[in-house]
């Protein structure tokens, strides 16, 4: 990329259109823009070739798509594969490519870092580093090698996407436009912990899934664990969502990391029930990705299973995640974090962009 020119990537059609006309272009010259971006993936200005070469040569002082490649990558055996994308502001952030029989699903990032410090999350540990631009977010998917194969994305990656929400509003609004990717919402999933005001504007304007991160149906507990309980609990989070219709496409579900010990017990069970009764959702119950410095096991199996089971016989639809990426360390923030420290050593080194 070229940091003097402006990125055409992230830029909604009404905005394509206004950059046609500042620049002395028909407006219909932004539906132009709008198809070779999002419909042709193109990696230059030059190759829009129904927009007439002095026009693009107008454009091209000023613009360039935008798109940057991985500048590094993590194989699993199983075929998950870690990606760091270089942002704007010179930060990296990680993207995780799940592949699994005839789905493929893309985490995305939203932030370089995380405000809400869950203590059980690498990103977090990074302090928070800055807001992704909707470019930023939507060159995980542009720039995907595997982008051809995708059937799915999740904002479940690095960043909490309430506290980026114009953006991410943006960038889902992008991915299921008729001008943009096209897709349905219900191909895409968001993930929130829960932020004040913030979860009711994305519920009200956004058509997309959501994902609650509970992990603990206990809010003095919940706290313990996730800062983000004081500002809006678990209980006000589920109060809000029974304002919500979940029970035809839109789909709702809690993500639920199990800890050996600390979140699994039968009264856990019991009061998670309790918690969602009346709502049409899922729980997804996640094995625990150790990371560093921090003090949690995850659970062994049979109590995963007895805590699935007393879920599923008291009509909580319920799953057991299969974990993936082990061997790469998929669990956010490991990648970035060692990337960041680097950098921060070598300060006075240019990271060349590469894949």
């Amino acid at each position: 990329m070229d940091n003097h020119k402006i990125p055409l990537l992230g830029h909604t059609l009404d905005e394509l259109k206004a950059i046609a006309v500042d620049n002395g272009l028909p407006a219909f010259a932004g539906k132009q823009m709008a198809v070779w971006l999002y419909d042709k993936h193109v990696d230059t200005i030059e190759e829009m070739t129904n927009i007439s070469k002095a026009n693009r040569e107008k454009l091209a002082q000023h613009y360039e798509i935008g798109a940057a490649k991985f500048i590094d990558a993590q194989y699993s055996k199983d075929g998950t594969i870690k990606y760091l994308f270089p942002t704007e502001s010179g930060k990296f952030v990680e993207t995780v490519y799940i592949p699994d029989r005839d789905r493929a699903t893309l985490c995305v990032s939203c932030q370089v870092g995380c405000k809400m410090n869950c203590l059980f999350c690498q990103t977090g540990k990074q302090g928070f580093e800055g807001n992704l631009t909707a470019r930023d977010i939507l060159n995980q998917i542009y720039a995907l090698p595997e982008r051809q194969k995708l059937t799915n994305i999740v904002f479940m990656c690095q960043g909490e996407p309430m506290d980026n929400l114009d953006n991410v509003l943006k960038v889902t609004q992008i991915l299921t436009a008729d001008y943009g990717y096209a897709w349905s919402p219900k191909r895409i999933t968001v993930s929130s912990v829960g932020v004040k005001g913030k979860l009711k504007r994305f519920l009200d304007e956004s058509d997309c899934h959501v994902a609650i991160s509970m992990h603990t149906p206990i809010p003095e507990q919940r706290a313990s664990i996730m800062p983000a309980e004081n500002g809006l609990s678990i209980e006000e989070i589920v109060q809000l969502l029974k304002q919500y219709d979940f029970t035809h496409q839109r789909r709702l579900s809690f993500e639920y990391i199990m800890f050996g010990g600390l979140n699994d017990t039968p009264l856990h069970a019991r009061q998670l029930v309790k918690l969602v009764e009346g709502l049409d959702c899922r729980v997804n119950l996640i094995r625990f990705h150790q990371i560093p410095n921090v003090n949690l096991n995850n659970s062994d199996e049979k109590r995963m299973e007895t805590f699935k089971n007393y879920l599923t016989n008291h009509g909580v639809f319920t799953t057991i995640r299969a974990s993936r990426g082990q061997d790469i360390f998929a669990a956010c923030g490991l990648l970035s974090t060692a990337k960041q420290i680097a950098g921060r050593e070598n300060s006075g080194e240019h990271l060349s962009i590469k894949n």
